[in-house]
């Protein structure tokens, strides 16, 4: 047995496993789900994989018999591929409300049924998300972590070795197979079997050019254009992407701001080796000084917040800002009104100007609750850069955010 990572999110799925009888764990392929709950309750709860087309068999065909064969408490590992058992969930939760933590599900894609069953059973079950390793969870590996020591050298990890369980913890895999090998699990299991998408040429063509775009405004008619096919085909493509988690979608902040701003979303990738995979990217040298050095940046930055929500049991609370006149905040948090403005640059050399969008956004939006900002840039230092705006490294800008969520 290789070496057990502890995850983030452990506190909070045993809490819920207090509360509700039933959680839901979905994220990504190959996020660690499975390892995590079976880790967690290994001593209280039976293991049944729906990979197994043998057991998915049984599942349909009795499942009220399969349910009582595993007794009160089971994870149901990969229950996409056998969404019908769900309603019969739902029954042996209701005979036995009162039950906490019976049943753990998880899947690699945050389906629709898994949604429907968060209303059908509102107040009986936690949806919580797992993603790859954040970079406290990289830290935690004695592999990697005399590498990660501050905030260019986590970003450096990220995008050249990925953060997926397996690629942290064997960094002598072959990068390149490896993500190559996921695609294509990914593109003939979930997107072929599940999502029923036909052009699978097309699609992972698609995702190609969504990458080298990662961290812009999304433009659905251009992509449609480029390939050949409908914006509802491209908006179909986009609802696979961010279900599977594999993208992550920000939305612009437009409250109460008239029709000044752009109100499309940008995407993110949710891990930034998959990008660099998908684009060629393979060297440090092509990483800083390729022509999406920048986006590729913030894109980690984004994904580590998303992570940074998710692991907290917390829905994301994130927008962007873009005006009409050029005025851009990569990052507003909002909490009880009050506006939290943050900007990410890839340098390691402050200087005022940084802090220029911030302090021209409040006094554009003077109406605006906008409290001080924060630049989070490669450099590690806290710097104090303007009257409203303070230069953070990641991990500092992190353990505020625990405040904020």
């Amino acid at each position: 047995m290789g070496q057990y990572i502890s995850r983030e999110i452990e506190d909070v799925i045993i809490q819920s496993s207090k509360q509700f009888p039933a959680i839901a764990l979905t994220g990504p392929r190959q996020s660690g789900k499975t390892t995590l709950l079976r880790h967690l309750f290994q001593d209280t709860h039976k293991f049944v994989s729906f990979d197994d087309p043998l057991t998915r068999e049984r599942a349909l065909t009795d499942p009220k018999l399969f349910l009582d064969s595993y007794g009160s408490s089971v994870i149901l590992d990969e229950i996409q591929y056998v969404p019908e058992l769900l309603s019969y969930i739902k029954i042996a939760i209701d005979q036995d409300r009162h039950k906490n933590g019976r049943f753990l599900l998880t899947g690699s894609q945050q389906f629709h049924l898994i949604k429907d069953l968060g209303d059908s059973l509102a107040g009986r079950i936690a949806l919580l998300n797992l993603l790859p390793f954040d970079i406290k969870e990289k830290q935690r590996s004695k592999i990697v972590s005399d590498i990660l020591v501050d905030t260019k050298s986590y970003f450096v990890h990220a995008c050249l070795n990925g953060s997926f369980p397996e690629l942290v913890l064997h960094p002598q895999q072959n990068v390149d197979l490896w993500y190559g090998s996921y695609l294509q699990t990914y593109l003939e299991r979930d997107v072929k079997n599940l999502a029923n998408v036909g052009d699978l040429r097309n699609f992972q063509r698609f995702i190609r050019l969504l990458a080298a775009r990662c961290a812009q405004i999304l433009n659905l008619t251009s992509f449609a254009n480029e390939l050949g096919v409908s914006v509802n085909t491209i908006k179909r493509w986009i609802s696979i992407l961010e279900a599977s988690q594999i993208i992550f979608l920000l939305p612009p902040y437009y409250r109460n701001l008239g029709k000044r701003i752009v109100k499309s979303p940008k995407v993110y990738f949710l891990d930034a080796g998959l990008v660099c995979y998908l684009t060629g990217i393979q060297t440090e040298n092509h990483l800083f000084n390729g022509p999406m050095a920048g986006q590729l940046f913030e894109n980690f930055v984004i994904q580590e917040i998303v992570k940074f929500y998710y692991n907290n049991g917390k829905r994301t609370n994130i927008y962007y800002l873009r005006t009409h006149n050029q005025l851009e905040i990569d990052l507003i948090i909002e909490k009880h009104a009050e506006i939290y403005p943050i900007e990410i640059k890839l340098s390691k050399t402050l200087n005022i100007g940084m802090a220029n969008p911030i302090e021209r956004f409040m006094k554009l939006f003077p109406a605006l609750k906008i409290q001080a900002g924060t630049i989070i840039s490669l450099a590690d230092e806290t710097t104090p850069l303007s009257r409203h705006a303070v230069a953070l490294s990641l991990e500092s800008f992190l353990k505020k955010l625990r405040d904020l969520i």
